[in-house]
């Protein structure tokens, strides 16, 4: 399979945590697609949407360079990159366009657990362990301080009992990892998520419509990830009250039901989740023959 210099191009993280969940949201925009033999390539069979599976730290840089036309990386990266370019006295090519909500983490420092720190000012003259060098480097020279930065490419939580560092700097999730090499987490430098980035060059009109349809549906996918369609009767003098219950919910449809004298039909989207203790607060003002579903996508 060829790349078509006329199709859409993302960039995606072939292996890591940020996969699966890229995967599934652009199937979920509505994007099918075959892998290519090499498992390095999809070809969107419905729509001129192409997928580079690469690896993470790639990414910037092949949007940067118009490689790629979009690219799903974590912030982390994209931060890292951008840092990196600016301390060699540069700029990156792309823009973030959107935050994605999955594959949050931060960026932190760790010290031993026996370690004293007090605050930033405890870093200085220390050795930090990292692969995240660009962006360790921004923070201690914003905060003033002299530090030795050694760069790990992996494994940066053994460091300080191979005596190659007195701090590490790096990616926390759940701070397993960390309590299992008897490390304690003591400042958040930076918090991630995944996003989406795009080229600044330009796209041809068809290509931009395609990549805003992308967007647009990436949106509609997001908006209702936590939202529920809730139906439930009612009568007209309880609608104050049952309005007030729906969570996050803007302006219910309410329809009359035929022979039903003052109760209605209320159905509205809700933006939050719906517990067991809202149902029956509904149930409590009025409300009967409640429902609640799921809701796969909307547009606004």
């Amino acid at each position: 399979m060829e790349i078509s210099e006329q199709r859409i191009k993302i960039a995606v993280q072939k292996t890591g945590r940020l996969t699966d969940h890229s995967l599934d949201l652009l199937e979920r925009c509505g994007l099918k697609f075959i892998q290519s033999k090499d498992q390095l390539f999809c070809y969107g069979e419905n729509m001129p949407v192409d997928l580079l599976l690469v690896r993470d730290d790639d990414i910037p840089g092949l949007v940067s360079e118009d490689v790629c036309d979009l690219g799903i990386v974590g912030q982390n990266i994209v931060e890292e990159k951008r840092f990196a370019l600016e301390q060699a006295g540069s700029t990156a090519c792309y823009d973030q366009v959107f935050e994605l909500d999955f594959g949050h983490c931060r960026l932190s420092l760790a010290a031993p657990e026996n370690a004293e720190f007090s605050g930033v000012d405890s870093l200085q003259g220390k050795r930090i362990a990292t692969s995240y060098v660009a962006t360790l480097q921004d923070y201690l020279s914003r905060n003033s301080i002299e530090a030795e930065t050694v760069y790990f490419s992996g494994a940066v939580e053994i460091a300080p009992r191979l005596g190659k560092a007195d701090f590490i700097c790096d990616l926390v999730s759940s701070g397993a990892t960390l309590t299992a090499n008897h490390l304690t987490e003591v400042e958040t430098i930076l918090e991630s998520e995944a996003v989406i980035i795009q080229t600044r060059e330009p796209l041809s009109d068809e290509k931009q419509e395609w990549v805003n349809r992308i967007l647009q549906r990436l949106d509609g996918v997001l908006q209702v990830r936590e939202s529920k369609y809730i139906m439930l009767h009612a009568p007209r003098s309880a609608l104050d009250e049952i309005s007030a219950l729906l969570p996050g919910s803007e302006y219910p449809t309410i329809i009359p039901l035929d022979g039903q004298g003052d109760r209605v039909a209320v159905h509205a989207v809700c933006k939050e989740s719906i517990f067991w203790e809202t149902l029956e607060n509904l149930k409590a003002a009025g409300a009967s023959s409640l429902l609640v579903l799921p809701v796969e996508k909307m547009l606004a």
